[in-house]
This record gives structure tokens, sequence and C-alpha cells, in this order.
């Protein structure tokens, strides 16, 4: 399962998204298809797959219901629009769209000149208290000689970086890969590096972003190093054997997520599992039915939302663009739809 840490550029500048939180209580207004912009010319077949992986996790007859005729019927624009009804759901908040992705680093199962940077199981000690700050575990050698080692990577500053972001794949000498997912973690407080940066007067808030932080901690490696070390909380790993490369990593529904058609959202308002309409606006729009299958800490809201874009640098530099406006509307099954709603309303 995932580490919850979304939104990822604002996890690492120690941001809040405004106007995410519930301020009034729900209000539910069903929809009609054709209310919905660019439905009619999205891919329903290859959303109703990735409908499929997950629906069979949700735990409720109606639902169950719905997943089992997904096995049955194959025009995904037919399946969603005669068993489920558009519902848009608002709380106060301003919708909001950031993007989230799977780090890859290049690494060894043994150490050697290159790879020299330890991906760390979590010590027996560790568990369930506070335990060595970051500073304190990357210096003081407690770790050594423990075979805790998953493995080592060639990049200091990645593998912070991949701690943040809670989960990742390592990409081997021979081309084959593992798989990490998070294990834990030390029991202190995460800093943000970039409020630091700021605060030192390095760079104004507009200018800090995590390539940026990157680039500075690579061009000063002494303070950089002390730079990562402001922040004591430290992740450990685990490795995830049952998902295969070539899918996605695990989401909170234990199950591979797909790019640019899984969200993270909050369960608070979004059933996991559930399919899920967006309307992202900014430069470049997108309209496209998602399937909410994972969450986030920094997920808040009816209308906030995080977008996979899937493994690799390249994600991550669209992931870490990303924050634009818009709307989501929630496809739910038709009687529950309608239970919403108040009375006389119907």
């Amino acid at each position: 399962m995932r580490r919850a840490v979304f939104g990822f550029v604002l996890a690492v500048l120690g941001m809040t998204a405004s106007g995410s939180q519930a301020e009034t209580a729900p209000v539910y207004s069903i929809l009609s298809f054709d209310q919905l912009n660019g439905w009619a010319e999205d891919d329903h077949d290859a959303a109703l797959q990735v409908f499929r992986n997950t629906c069979q996790d949700i735990d409720a007859p109606d639902w169950r219901a719905l997943c089992a005729a997904a096995t049955e019927m194959s025009d995904g624009k037919t399946f969603f629009e005669l068993l489920f009804r558009p519902v848009l759901i608002s709380d106060g908040g301003e919708g909001l769209f950031t993007g989230y992705f799977e780090p890859e680093l290049d690494g060894a199962r043994r150490p050697d000149g290159r790879y020299r940077f330890p991906v760390y199981r979590m010590p027996r000690e560790a568990r369930g208290r506070q335990w060595l700050s970051r500073r304190d575990i990357l210096t003081s050698g407690v770790m050594q000689g423990r075979g805790l080692e998953i493995a080592w990577v060639d990049d200091p500053v990645e593998l912070f970086f991949l701690q943040i972001q809670g989960s990742g794949r390592i990409k081997l000498p021979d081309g084959s890969y593992i798989r990490v997912g998070y294990g834990g973690k030390n029991g202190h407080p995460y800093r943000s590096v970039g409020q630091e940066m700021v605060r030192r007067g390095i760079y104004q808030p507009h200018q800090v972003s995590a390539q940026m932080i990157k680039n500075w901690v690579r061009r000063n490696p002494v303070d950089g190093q002390e730079l990562l070390f402001h922040n004591p909380s430290y992740v450990f790993f685990r490795e995830v054997n049952q998902v295969p490369a070539h899918k996605g990593p695990l989401g909170a529904m234990n199950r591979s997520i797909t790019t640019m058609r899984s969200i993270a959202v909050d369960p608070a308002f979004t059933t996991l599992g559930a399919p899920v309409w967006i309307e992202k606006g900014g430069k470049e729009p997108l309209n496209r039915l998602m399937i909410a299958q994972d969450t986030g800490s920094a997920i808040k809201g009816a209308q906030r939302a995080d977008i996979f874009f899937g493994t690799g640098d390249q994600a991550g530099r669209e992931a870490g663009r990303l924050k634009d406006p818009g709307r989501m509307v929630v496809l739910m099954p038709i009687q529950r739809a309608y239970a919403l709603l108040p009375e006389g309303v119907q």
C-alpha cells in the first residue's frame, strides 16, 4: 500500500491546498451525463477495465452487483450510463487537482563504487516508537552489518525524495526491477526542506520546487547534506514482490493503480473504487473518467483529487507541474445516488 503523501510538490514545500478542507455540510446534486463536459469523447472501455481491477473490493451489495455486471458487459459507455448517475458533491471547498507519481531510481542488490546509498528495511527496535533521527540513522553506524539493506542506489538526493513519496521502483543493472513500498518510519515529524531554504534566504517561496532542491543539494554537497538533515523524519521500506514491474504501484485498495486513470480522493466523500468524472482546467484541460483507487494525507475535501501520472522522471515532472482548478463528479449506483437527495427533491 502506498504511503499517504500526496500533492507531491505541496508536501515537499510544506504547503497546504487552500480551500480543500470541508467548510460546510456536503450538498449533493444529481447531474445528467450530458452535463459532463467531454463525456461522449472519452475512452469509457479503458475506464471500465480499470474499474474492474478494484470493484470487487467495495464491500456493499449494490456495488457488488455492479461489479458482477462489469465482468459481463463490454461496452463501457453503456455500462456507466445504464447503471450509474453522476453526483456532484459540494462541501464549500474549491476544486483542486494535483499530481503524483512513482519515482524510479538506479540501484543494485550489492554495493559498489557507484551504488553506495542503502535503501533500508525497518529495524525491529524502531517499531511503534520515536527512534533515532535521520542524522543519527545515517551517521552513527547503527544500521551497518545487520542485513537491513534492500538495495543500494546511486543518488542520495533521489533516495531522500523517494522517502517523501513513500514508494517507488529501483532499476537494476540487468534491466530488472525491485519495487519498494512504505515500511514504516522513525517517528519524527516531517520538516520541509523547501521551507527551510526560504527561511535561510536561499530561494524565494515562488522559486522552490522539488527539482530546484535537488539541483542545489547536488551543487552544494556538504551544505546540501545538512539541509536534508533538517528533516529528522526517516522512512523505511519493504520489498513489494506481488506487483509485476510492468504494472503500477499499489494504491490504498492494495491493487495496482493505472497511469492517468487512477486518482487519490478523500474517502470521507468518495467511495474508494468508485468512478469519478474529472474536469480539470488550467493550461492543459483534461476531461476524463477516472477510478478512485488511492488516498492521501493532503487530499481533503469533496472537490480534491490527485492524478497518478505513472513511473519515472517524466511522470514526476508532469505531476510536479500540476496544480489546477476544476470539478469532479462521482458516479454512484442509481439508488444510492437518489438516496442522498433531501426528501421532496427526488
